[in-house]
């Protein structure tokens, strides 16, 4: 499929609802900054988001209130080092990172009155 933008899509549109895997962006006119951060939430889904700002600190305090398990910066963002996974009914499990790999792993207490001198 050939890379596909949607202008002046309603929020409740079919394109806007839904997970789209694939090269599709659906554009939802806002009328504030409020207003933007309403419609990102607005979903029942929270896989991946983005903010595209020049300015760090307000790409910082709009990623914080997205509902998303992740939020790029002037891109879609992903890499093996940290969690990827999404909110809502994109699932609540992860990948990556070292929330992704707790879940293979098991926990041990081993509790001493002292610590011990030497390591076996």
């Amino acid at each position: 499929m050939e890379p596909t933008v949607l202008g002046n899509v309603g929020n409740r549109s079919v394109t806007a609802c839904n997970e789209l895997f694939g090269p599709v962006v659906s554009v939802i006119p806002a009328k504030d900054e409020e207003d933007q951060i309403r419609i990102a939430n607005d979903t029942n889904y929270g896989l991946n988001s983005a903010v595209f700002t020049n300015d760090e600190n307000r790409a910082w305090e709009f990623a914080r209130q997205i509902r998303s398990g992740t939020v790029g910066h002037n891109a879609h963002r992903n890499s093996h080092a940290f969690a990827f996974g999404g909110f809502k009914q994109s699932g609540i499990g992860r990948e990556g990172g070292r929330e992704g790999l707790m879940p293979y792993l098991e926990t041990k207490a081993i509790i001493l009155d002292r610590e011990p001198t030497a390591a076996a």
